[in-house]
């Protein structure tokens, strides 16, 4: 057995060091976990010998789980990445250290041995980043970061109007962003700012994102197995911690290779492009008709010009339940029926859309659904 080091990432260049004992002397295995009085509870002493990493996540349905991840799954989505970026480079982190995506900034700079920038102790802002633009440009580096949607719509929300955050967009080799799904016009938006972004699909069981803009990286080979994306390839981990049966039901061998069953949904084409079509279990029956929420929140984002609409589901008397759309923008509800029903059919319809000041959000930067349902159901 191996010993299990928890870090507290709070200050995410704390994680450097155990990392790289982990991943190249063989040291302990790493938990990251972002900070607080009861930083090493309910975490376990030892692991197995081949895990070096652990990532615990609630994904955005809540249930907990915590993915064990070998050396050489972790160093192989990095060496992945840094090939497909070209050259080695500097990276800005601006995700938690806690998370696959802020873990794999840190891995790819070990790799290209390079520093990581950090915004430590700021929290993710535009003024926060744009105050790391001379630090930067001094380096005199290829120049790389990685975020979620939100804060890649944040930016350009406010980078007509600084200059500075402007120029560090436009200084970027790459803008890798993922972790969930990017609407279509946030994406027009970047490009036509002259940022060069890439979409991004993986997860802490792929060791972070192996599909850029819908292409496999690597050694990773995307399939579709009834509807479900799947992925094969050496990045993928060892298991779930003291969770047998997720782990059984999650990798599967396949006429001798082993895949990692996602709970998305999904389709690849004939030039081996991947198409996400939401999550398997955003699915809800209205009137009896199965209903997919992330096709209607697609729809939204690109329809109606609501990049950071949410579609949840919420019950209904009749209906049994019903989508409803959360967003910070004013939608016409008439519209959103008539053009989401002419595309989708009667059922697809929302119920409502409730406005709110602003889309609440896990550590990740995903949008929080727990809440979201929540508020939907109180707000009815």
């Amino acid at each position: 057995m191996r010993e299990l080091l928890v870090v507290d990432v709070s200050d995410p260049r704390s994680l450097l060091e155990p990392l790289h004992r982990a991943l190249f002397e063989g040291g302990p295995a790493v938990l990251p976990r972002p900070g607080g009085a009861k930083v090493t509870a309910t975490a376990p002493m030892e692991v197995d010998d081949e895990i070096a990493l652990v990532i615990e996540t609630s994904g955005t349905t809540g249930a907990p789980k915590r993915v064990a991840l070998g050396a050489e799954a972790v160093l192989a989505s990095a060496r992945a990445a840094v090939e497909e970026l070209g050259q080695p480079g500097t990276w800005l982190l601006l995700l938690p250290a806690h998370y696959i995506a802020g873990v794999q900034v840190q891995v790819r700079s070990l790799v290209s041995e390079t520093t990581p920038v950090v915004l430590h102790p700021e929290p993710f802002s535009s003024v926060a980043m744009a105050s790391k633009a001379e630090e930067l440009r001094e380096l005199g580096t290829p120049l790389y970061t990685s975020m979620v949607p939100a804060q890649l719509q944040r930016v350009l929300d406010d980078a007509s109007t600084m200059a500075t955050l402007d120029q560090l967009m436009r200084s970027f080799e790459r803008i890798l962003v993922g972790g969930q799904s990017i609407p279509p016009s946030l994406m027009e938006r970047a490009a036509s700012a002259g940022y060069r972004v890439t979409k991004t699909y993986g997860s802490s069981e792929t060791a972070g994102g192996c599909v850029w803009d819908g292409l496999p990286i690597g050694e990773t080979r995307v399939a579709e197995f009834d509807g479900r994306i799947a992925l094969s390839g050496p990045t993928l981990a060892h298991s779930y911690i003291d969770d047998p049966e997720r782990t059984a039901r999650s990798f599967v061998e396949r006429e001798g290779t082993r895949w990692y069953l996602s709970d998305d949904a999904g389709s690849v084409d004939g030039q081996g492009v991947l198409s996400i079509q939401g999550r398997l279990d955003d699915v809800i029956v209205s009137g009896g008709v199965k209903v997919a929420l992330g096709r209607i929140e697609r729809l939204v984002h690109r329809d109606f010009h609501a990049p950071d609409a949410v579609v949840v589901g919420a019950e209904h008397e009749t209906w049994g339940h019903v989508p409803v759309v959360v967003t910070t923008k004013t939608l016409d509800l008439t519209a959103v029926r008539l053009g989401i029903g002419a595309e989708l059919g009667p059922e697809a319809r929302p119920d409502r859309v409730l406005t709110v000041s602003e889309i609440p959000l896990l550590p990740s930067g995903k949008p929080d659904r727990l809440s979201l349902t929540t508020l939907a159901k109180e707000g009815h």
